[in-house]
């Protein structure tokens, strides 16, 4: 019996370091040092970052002969961080230098993009080894809009000329945005002297079919969301700079970099090569015209040439 329990418990053990065997070659777990050749890429769950990734990840392709995987569907920033902190992971493919700053770097927000970008750039490689590329040519930032037909009625181009129907406005806004340290809805009343008799907080996905169906008269969203084309809405300018920027570029760890050096003159065809209508317009065709990410991205990049003019 006890010779049985031996056999037993030793079947136990090299089935367990199997597994363990197994799980660190997965392209999702193990560390891209040492000579792999699979480029490992973080998107978000969302519409925008799943494009991106996609487009990074081709681009890679069709370019050099390594591999790529997606480690898709990360729910957060700190999240997508923490992949490339770990080396689970080895680019992230959008990084919006606002959420960078406050939510990984544990900084204020900077209003000014150039310093917000620069600042960004300096921490991750002082602080993790990591390449900040300039950005795409797109920044996804907080966006007050209303209908066309209402801003014609009333002239309303900038945030400011909201004081003109604030006392008849009703106003829904992301449920995340209202208590936002530094530029949530009280320091935003204060900023332009704007009180609307009705703030309703939502599900950012619901705030944009409210304004379309007159539940709500203006509403706060993001800028380069695909269903600002779907309803034709009017986005207002934030004339008086309220909003951190929210420029989106690449972040890498320099691991990679050093082992794979024909990778940044490539991944730097990107730089300033996506800009806000673009990005919007392939967000709208995922949204509305429910292609797929990859097959959005790969339009795109043909489109281009795969950016092969740019030096």
């Amino acid at each position: 019996m006890k010779k049985y329990f031996k056999k037993l418990l030793l079947v136990i053990i090299v089935f367990l370091l199997a597994i363990s065997t197994t799980a660190c070659g997965l392209p999702g777990l193990s560390s891209a040092q040492g000579g792999n050749d699979t480029i490992r890429i973080t998107a978000l769950t969302t519409t925008e970052s799943q494009i991106v990734a996609n487009i990074v990840s081709q681009l890679i392709e069709h370019e050099t002969h390594y591999k790529t995987s997606i480690v898709n569907n990360l729910g957060s920033a700190p999240m997508q961080h923490q992949a490339l902190y770990r080396h689970n992971a080895d680019i992230q493919a959008a990084a919006y230098d606002g959420g960078e700053l406050t939510a990984n770097l544990g900084m204020p927000a900077i209003k000014n993009s150039k310093k917000a970008n620069d600042t960004v750039r300096y921490e991750v490689k002082k602080r993790w080894d990591q390449t900040y590329l300039p950005t795409y040519g797109f920044s996804d930032n907080y966006a007050f809009m209303v209908k066309p037909e209402e801003a014609k009625k009333y002239n309303l181009k900038d945030i400011s000329d909201l004081k003109k129907v604030e006392d008849k406005y009703s106003l829904g806004v992301a449920s995340e945005w209202v208590n936002a340290p530094g530029v949530g809805y009280k320091e935003f009343e204060k900023a332009y002297g704007l009180s609307f008799p009705k703030m309703r907080a939502m599900n950012i996905g619901l705030v944009y079919s409210a304004l379309q169906t007159g539940r709500m008269n203006v509403v706060l969203g993001y800028s380069t969301d695909g269903r600002i084309d779907s309803y034709h809405l009017k986005l207002l300018k934030d004339n008086r700079h309220f909003f951190p920027p929210y420029n989106c570029g690449m972040l890498i760890n320099n691991y990679v970099l050093r082992e794979h050096p024909d990778l940044k003159p490539i991944l730097r065809r990107l730089v300033g090569r996506i800009g806000m209508h673009t990005i919007r317009h392939m967000n709208y065709e995922v949204d509305d015209e429910l292609l797929e990410p990859s097959t959005v991205a790969h339009q795109f990049l043909v489109k281009n040439n795969y950016f092969r003019d740019k030096k």
